[in-house]
């Protein structure tokens, strides 16, 4: 039996030009089904941890409109640094881009909903549990590898993960941090998508 070689394996930065479609979200869903099992691994440790009342929708609409006002404000801040800051700054080497570019709507939304519960489930769900907000969203930023170069995105990184652990402790609830995940992602997906469209002319 041939031995797997582990010398062989070689991190470096991903070249946009070397990806297609197919691998880019085979990558994404396998690495949010990951993010979900070691999440779910984590809470069935955590025995103190009532994991069912973390999903508790009691104060529905308190829970709506804590996670649609914490997106809508992330999102007009997205919107004035865009506006503001060289496009340089805020970019993560094409990845977004090839991601949501030239997705359908639905697609989007499905992609959007998936990171959100995977990785909520994980970070606030999970480690914010055990290590509190902070050093949650020191973890969340430096996971976020292709934003580290720019110490603008990665100080937007953390902030978000902070803003989505402070809204899950205000109403108890993990839908919070998810519906405010979901928005952010989603009108972001969507705003890549239409833009490529508007500069190509169609």
């Amino acid at each position: 039996m041939k031995k797997f070689d582990f010398k062989n394996i070689r991190f470096g930065k991903v070249d946009i030009n070397e990806l297609n479609d197919r691998t880019l979200l085979l990558n994404l869903y396998i690495t949010q089904l990951l993010t979900l099992i070691i999440g779910i691994i984590i809470l069935f440790f955590q025995s103190n941890h009532k994991i069912l009342s973390m999903f508790t929708i009691h104060g529905g609409g308190k829970i709506l409109i804590w996670g649609s006002l914490f997106a809508l404000l992330v999102l007009g801040v997205d919107v004035l640094i865009s506006r503001w800051v060289p496009k340089e700054v805020s970019d993560d080497g094409g990845i977004n881009q090839m991601l949501f570019g030239n997705r359908p709507v639905w697609h989007i939304a499905l992609i959007s909903l998936i990171v959100a519960i995977c990785e909520e489930v994980l970070f606030r769900g999970a480690i914010q549990h055990a290590w509190g907000p902070y050093w949650t969203s020191i973890l969340f930023a430096a996971i976020h590898i292709r934003y580290l170069q720019h110490w603008l995105m990665t100080g937007m990184v953390f902030s978000i993960s902070y803003g989505l652990g402070w809204i899950y402790i205000q109403t108890g609830s993990l839908w919070t941090p998810i519906i405010a995940h979901f928005i952010i992602d989603f009108v972001m997906g969507c705003i890549l998508r239409y833009s490529k469209e508007e500069e190509q002319g169609t």
